[in-house]
């Protein structure tokens, strides 16, 4: 009786020696490829009046990306220089030895600071109002409690004056009137420095991936108009099984397969997660699907990341 099932006991083995042969241990771990690109944006508002690459093309960095409109910011820029002008045309008359008698100057000054710091404060309540209801950025804001707080440092500083030119100490007086050169120098560098934010840069060299503003389009304060995409920033995401975390330690060089790669890529082991998770979903087949594993992340060299896809499959070769 044993005899006549010992011909099937042998099958079952060989059926199930035949089955482990014909499943041999995988080569490589499936991943994908994940890019970070660069989203440039200005931190001042405006209206897009240049945009110098489309989706597609490259720049080189220091290129100009892209313009706002500068119409107000150059007239403000031009104001604060004419303020420096007076300034330091009123530091020179006190330092000529002639004592300033015509105290009306002064006084007119201040009135013009005060209405102009109360016309700011108008202006600063009513965007303040608006930003309440999402129409104007923080940024904004900030620019307009920039300058309010300028104008009141000015009216302080016009009040000084007016105050030093009463006294009989010339000191005083024109340590008052250098001090306001320095002001309006300050205000000058600080208009000089928001025009000089409506032209934005290429900050590395890399493809234009996507286009959100055109020209002619108002550009909220913070807002990308294009994100720009640099070999640097192409990796490749994948997922490392537990017993093979010894064999892909970080800064480990690995190889990496793709379909329309001639030649498999260089890259090297970046980044390993500390904690383990569950093989996510879009890795899942019959033999993983509940296996804990660490996500890793791979760099290719530059020159050869430039015609990988975001998304787009790939295969870590195991060392």
């Amino acid at each position: 009786m044993n005899c006549r099932r010992l011909p099937l006991t042998l099958w079952m083995l060989s059926s199930a020696l035949l089955a482990g042969c014909s499943r041999p241990a995988p080569d490589h771990l499936d991943g994908y490829v994940e890019t970070e690109p660069v989203r440039l944006a200005a931190p001042v508002a405006g209206r897009l009046v240049e945009l110098k690459a489309d989706a597609g093309q490259t720049l080189n960095p220091g290129d100009i990306a892209y313009r706002l409109d500068t119409d107000n910011e150059q007239l403000s820029v031009a104001e604060a220089q004419a303020r420096i002008r007076q300034a330091e045309a009123q530091a020179r008359d006190l330092q000529s030895g002639k004592r300033p008698v015509e105290l009306a100057v002064y006084e007119a000054n201040v009135r013009a600071a005060e209405a102009s710091l109360q016309a700011t404060e108008v202006d600063l309540r009513r965007q303040r109002e608006m930003n309440a209801q999402g129409y104007v950025s923080n940024s904004t804001l900030d620019v307009l409690k920039a300058r309010r707080d300028a104008e009141a440092a000015q009216l302080e500083q016009m009040k000084a004056q007016l105050a030093s030119a009463r006294l009989a100490a010339r000191e005083q007086t024109q340590a008052a009137a250098q001090a306001g050169v320095d002001v309006a120098k300050e205000q000058q560098a600080q208009r000089s420095w928001l025009l000089g934010q409506k032209m934005v840069l290429s900050p590395i060299a890399g493809r234009v991936e996507q286009v959100y503003f055109r020209p002619g389009e108002w550009v909220p304060a913070g807002s990308p108009v294009l994100s720009l995409l640099g070999p640097q920033a192409v990796k490749v995401r994948f997922y490392i099984p537990e017993p093979l975390l010894a064999k892909l330690p970080q800064g480990q060089k690995v190889k990496v397969r793709c379909d329309g790669c001639a030649q498999p890529l260089d890259a090297t082991l970046t980044y390993v997660a500390r904690e383990a998770e569950f093989t996510p979903p879009v890795i899942y087949n019959k033999d993983n699907r509940v296996r804990l594993v660490f996500m890793a992340e791979a760099k290719p060299l530059p020159e050869q990341a430039k015609n990988l896809r975001p998304g787009q499959p790939v295969e870590v070769v195991l060392p």
